[in-house]
């Protein structure tokens, strides 16, 4: 079975593995609200995708404070 003939150093290690990274979150501003969004999702600050309200925001935060105090 065959053995490293050379010591993998440190710098040649984390080049290796300088993919690793973490990396930012791309951000899109809502063309309603103007509020930051992930691209290709639905705005979470007023519920619009592409020009149409597909999510109802205040049905949403209702049901979530009623979930969290069925919790606590």
């Amino acid at each position: 079975m065959g053995l490293p003939s050379k010591r993998r150093t440190s710098t040649s290690k984390n080049n290796r593995r300088s993919h690793h990274a973490l990396k930012g979150i791309n951000t899109v501003k809502c063309s309603a609200c103007g509020a930051p969004a992930l691209p290709h999702k639905a705005c979470p600050t007023c519920g619009e995708y592409k020009g149409a309200k597909v999510v109802n925001v205040e049905k949403r935060t209702e049901r979530r404070a009623k979930k969290l105090k069925a919790i606590s």
